[in-house]
């Protein structure tokens, strides 16, 4: 039972992450960058503290007492990622929701999976899986088997891409295919796709601050389990940081190109677009939100990273379908496509089915 919670929470949650740049297709007459921020301000600094003020008693006082070594290399792998969740909003804005996720979450599922356990095998530490531990066993063997699959599916994914390009060149010119740019689109994504994993070492390094919260919770609820929202704390932490690159950029960008007065601006529907934008930035959250919950069920770091990347990437390749992003490519494009998703979904499968013997 607790795996196919475990499942389902990560399907929430990769629902949550797959989704959140939908709201953000319905704001009219603003800059990339003032949207992007405006969404950023409710995923990374609103409500992340409102999450565990709700979820974890005091939970300011685990932060105030943590190490200041934990608290720097949480916010550093934070500032990381921030550049990745960075060029993630530019990699979907140029190859698409579709193809632009399932390139950068992929290669994020390959690091955030891989590199952690790798690095146990260097420096041990109880409690955590090696890579040398995954590959001896049965379940680590399956959960390597499905990431590798994972990968499959991503070069399938980025052919389909680069056919799609051909497809759209000499066509009648739309929104889509006009921002639709192969080459500066796969320079962001890999960039993105690499230290978007970080969030994964976050995670890890602020270990000790969920540990803590999850011992006060056992303590009033003894025999109950593990404490499903324990992450919420180190996730303000790791957010602090994604702010504070995006913050940064986008600030440039507002100045660079003269945007900033984008929200004041009267002559666009300034107050849809404010919704939508907070709609997005909080529909962002909740993929960490369920993922910590998803983590405290299923307890492999590995495991789970990649199931909640690998959600997040067939629910992006359902909404471009949704989207209609590939109804202008040929049909042999098309299956291309369709034959990337079913790598993942059975990448899916393989992973819930080595978490489930282990």
């Amino acid at each position: 039972m607790q795996i196919i919670l475990g499942v389902l929470f990560h399907f929430i949650g990769g629902f949550a992450s797959g989704s959140f740049y939908i709201p953000f297709k319905k704001v009219k007459g603003w800059a990339w960058e003032s949207y992007w921020i405006v969404g950023g301000i409710f995923s990374w600094l609103i409500i992340p503290p409102l999450a565990a003020y709700l979820t974890i008693p005091d939970f300011s006082a685990i932060i105030s007492h943590t190490s200041g070594n934990i608290l720097l290399f949480t916010y550093l792998f934070g500032v990381l990622w921030g550049i990745g969740g960075l060029t993630y909003g530019l990699g979907v804005r140029y190859l698409g929701v579709s193809l632009g996720s399932s390139i950068i979450l992929g290669l994020s599922s390959v690091f955030g999976a891989l590199l952690p356990s790798v690095y146990y095998d260097f420096f041990p530490k109880a409690g955590k899986d090696t890579f040398t531990d995954m590959i001896s066993t049965p379940w680590g063997q399956l959960v390597v088997l499905g990431l590798a699959v994972c990968v499959v599916g991503i070069i399938i994914c980025g052919k389909a891409g680069m056919a799609k390009e051909k497809d759209l060149a000499g066509q009648r010119p739309t929104v889509e295919s006009k921002e639709f740019r192969i080459g500066l689109g796969l320079t962001v994504a890999v960039i993105s796709g690499i230290l978007s994993s970080c969030f994964a070492y976050g995670i890890d390094a602020g270990k000790d601050m969920a540990h803590e919260a999850n011992l006060y919770w056992q303590t009033l609820h003894p025999g109950e389990g593990e404490f499903l929202f324990q992450n919420n704390v180190t996730y303000v932490v790791i957010l602090w940081g994604g702010l504070t690159t995006n913050l940064f950029w986008c600030m440039v960008l507002n100045t660079r190109n003269k945007t900033f007065k984008d929200y004041t601006n009267t002559q666009t529907p300034l107050v849809s677009n404010y919704i939508f934008s907070a709609l997005a930035g909080i529909t962002w959250f909740l993929q960490f939100f369920f993922y910590g919950m998803a983590e405290s069920k299923l307890g492999n770091g590995a495991s789970s990273w990649i199931l909640h990347m690998a959600f997040i990437i067939l629910v992006a390749n359902v909404w471009g379908l949704v989207l209609k992003e590939w109804t202008a490519v040929s049909q042999k494009t098309f299956n291309t496509v369709l034959a990337g998703i079913a790598c993942i979904i059975l990448s899916i499968l393989i992973v819930g089915y080595g978490n489930s013997i282990k």
